[in-house]
């Protein structure tokens, strides 16, 4: 065996700990990193419930996938900016508000997902 592919190995799942670190830590610091967890765990929870089809489940596990993933970057831009400059700076503040901004996009767009998917099985399941 290549000892040259024991170190790859070994530097792989070191990366997937410092990935899986990186969440941990946004989960316990981040307010709307517990608020969009917290909202996933509920739409997974009414997906179960209203028995969502396989293809309902990928655009629904894609929503939150990408919330999620999009919430991590928006913190990590915050705290390398934050590193950067502790004075207000214009540019230091349009870059946060731009990572803001693709997080509010892609909530909204989960959320018209989210409607298009579950709002005629509730309906219906109602009446």
């Amino acid at each position: 065996m290549n000892s040259g592919s024991g170190v790859k190995k070994h530097q792989l799942i070191r990366s997937f700990g410092f990935a899986i670190s990186g969440i941990k830590s946004a989960v316990l610091k981040e307010r709307n990193m517990k608020i969009h967890l917290l909202i996933s765990i509920a739409v997974i929870g009414l997906g179960i419930w209203l028995s969502l089809s396989t293809v309902e489940w990928l655009f629904v596990l894609f929503a939150i996938g990408g919330m999620l993933s999009l919430e991590l970057l928006n913190t990590a831009i915050e705290r390398a900016v934050d590193l950067v400059t502790a004075k207000y700076h214009p540019l230091a503040k349009e870059a946060k508000d731009i990572a803001a901004g693709s997080v509010l996009i892609y909530a909204l767009l989960s959320v018209i997902t989210g409607l298009i998917i579950f709002l005629p099985k509730i309906i219906l399941h109602f009446h």
